[in-house]
């Protein structure tokens, strides 16, 4: 299996605009949708709202969230025919909204379930996969989740991406539930070890290019959440350490690419819409906090490709690298539809 790169699904944050962004940035990382629920997609009168993307995200996974196994089969038929790369089930969104849905992490305690609605999503023909917690509340059971693993095994599905902590589901809101419970990175290898027939890979709590490099070689990939969208650098700073590019992207360049994007919407997208995403592009480099104040500039009534257009000659004091070590990242030829 070759080990797998990836941006985690972020509700509010990995809209399709910054799935652009990091595809500038990371050309070889797999990118996930922001978690999308089953009845958005079957009674929303507009389906596109939720499902479209452009053509340069890809590879892209729609993450889907939902208890109903006949809902789930239906969304994913809807789904297909929009070209994903393949369909995720949330098992470990903690928040009191998706737990009223009685889905997310407190699918975890129903792992039968969780098999048919991944069989469900399998019928659309496309590659499944899941996320899930170690497990619930204040329970710390490896052995249980051995046995939630298993048990979802035994269906389609055979792929498991795993944070590597608890969900607490009460006590905790959904930011302290990325904190506060113990990370186990250590249980996430000894699944892949007791079950190397499965694809396992590991999300939660990485914050170093050096952190990373010491969890590769256990695992069948590395999922990055909140890191990779405040630095998203990092990105690209692991395909450099695992070999799969000489230099880094030069941010300048990546600027130039969202110019391209953002013509490609004409009007109809807002500059703070693109703008808010870009914060972490100087993350760490000399300029950072004039950038952020930059962005800040940004107006509703003013078009993206506008507002780029107004600060493309816009650069930071110093350099930010010397210029061998930078280089462009163009988008696919392709041309990114609204």
């Amino acid at each position: 299996m070759t080990p797998t790169l990836s941006v985690a699904p972020m509700m509010d944050w990995t809209d399709r605009h910054c799935r652009v962004f990091l595809r500038l940035i990371c050309p070889s990382c797999l990118l996930y949708t922001e978690m999308v629920t089953t009845p958005a997609i079957l009674l929303g009168k507009t389906p596109e709202r939720y499902l479209g993307f452009s053509a340069p995200e890809l590879p892209l996974i729609l993450q889907l969230g939902g208890d109903d196994p006949e809902s789930m089969a239906r969304a994913a038929r809807v789904a297909c025919d929009y070209g994903y790369t393949g369909l995720n089930l949330n098992v470990g969104c903690p928040s009191p909204r998706v737990q009223k849905g009685r889905f997310g992490a407190c699918l975890m305690h129903s792992p039968a379930l969780v098999r048919e609605l991944l069989d469900a999503l399998a019928s659309s023909g496309l590659p499944v996969s899941v996320k899930h917690r170690l497990g619930l509340d204040r329970v710390e059971d490896y052995e249980r989740l051995a046995d939630f693993v298993r048990t979802v095994a035994a269906g389609a599905c055979q792929h498991f991406i795993v944070h590597a902590r608890n969900a607490w589901l009460k006590g905790l809101n959904p930011a302290e539930n990325r904190e506060v419970p113990p990370l186990r990175w250590d249980w996430v290898a000894q699944l892949k070890q007791d079950f190397p027939q499965l694809r396992i890979e590991l999300n939660g709590g990485l914050r170093s290019v050096e952190e990373i490099m010491e969890q590769w070689p256990w695992v069948d990939g590395i999922m990055l959440g909140r890191i990779a969208y405040h630095q998203p650098m990092i990105l690209a700073e692991v395909e450099r350490a695992l070999g799969r590019r000489g230099t880094l992207p030069q941010p300048h360049a990546v600027r130039e690419g969202l110019q391209a994007y953002a013509a490609s919407w004409g009007g109809a997208l807002p500059a703070p819409r693109l703008a808010r995403h870009l914060h972490g592009l100087y993350a760490g480099h000399p300029g950072a906090k004039a950038w952020r104040r930059l962005l800040g500039t940004a107006r509703a009534e003013e078009s993206a490709a506008g507002f780029l257009r107004r600060i493309e000659n816009w650069q930071p004091e110093g350099e930010l690298l010397p210029p061998s070590r930078t280089e462009a990242t163009p988008l696919s030829s392709a041309s990114p539809a609204p």
